[in-house]
């Protein structure tokens, strides 16, 4: 196939970036230790200095696979299914999560809102960056906030978007990996002194799971 065909096909979401595809436990936010699909998709311009999956940022380094393919293979595994990133609002999400709903899959994804929300989802975990905001669209269709805490001042960021989101989105505090030990004591203090908030922990690390 053609450079200019892969390339439309890419656009018009029938191909996607894939950098990766893994049945595990997901281990962060409202569906914590339950099993899922996870799609991780390339391609992020957001660029946080903490991401601890860089190697997804740039598109060109994950082949563009037939969408149709990767739906098929997802549903062998799961009838949930996580789409992530990088960042997945790059691309159009109408043909995936199109046939992964004519599969019966409850389709979820890990977006920082950034980009226009495309495609159909049960389920929307917005985690924000400072660097590029999320779409109006995205705060109001947010299932669950999920703010990452590198360090105090990130709490006052995570009010300003928990005043965005909808009245029924739940709110969570998730502290970054790398400085956890000084960080978490401070979001428990938070959390307490604020229960509207929760907190949220990577714990496929703790599992040592992908």
């Amino acid at each position: 196939m053609k450079k200019e065909q892969i390339e439309k096909l890419v656009e018009e979401g029938k191909m996607l970036p894939l950098m990766e595809e893994f049945y595990t436990i997901q281990g962060e936010g409202f569906h914590k230790g339950t099993a899922a699909y996870f799609i991780r998709i390339g391609g992020c311009d957001v660029g946080c200095h903490w991401c601890d999956v860089k190697e997804s940022w740039d598109a060109d380094k994950h082949p563009p696979t037939v969408t149709e393919k990767i739906v098929d293979n997802a549903v062998k595994y799961s009838d949930t299914v996580v789409i992530t990133g990088g960042e997945p609002l790059t691309w159009d999400m109408t043909e995936i999560t199109t046939r992964l709903k004519e599969k019966n899959a409850k389709i979820h994804i890990e977006t920082s809102g950034a980009y226009k929300l495309t495609g159909i989802w049960d389920w929307i975990c917005l985690s924000p960056k400072k660097i590029k905001l999320p779409q109006p669209e995205v705060y109001e269709k947010a299932n669950e906030l999920k703010v990452i805490i590198f360090n105090k001042h990130d709490f006052k960021f995570a009010e300003e978007q928990a005043a965005k989101v909808n009245k029924d989105c739940i709110l969570y505090l998730q502290p970054e990996w790398s400085v956890r030990e000084k960080i978490i004591p401070l979001i428990v203090d938070y959390v307490m002194q604020n229960p509207k908030w929760k907190v949220s922990l990577q714990t496929h690390k703790y599992l040592n799971i992908p």
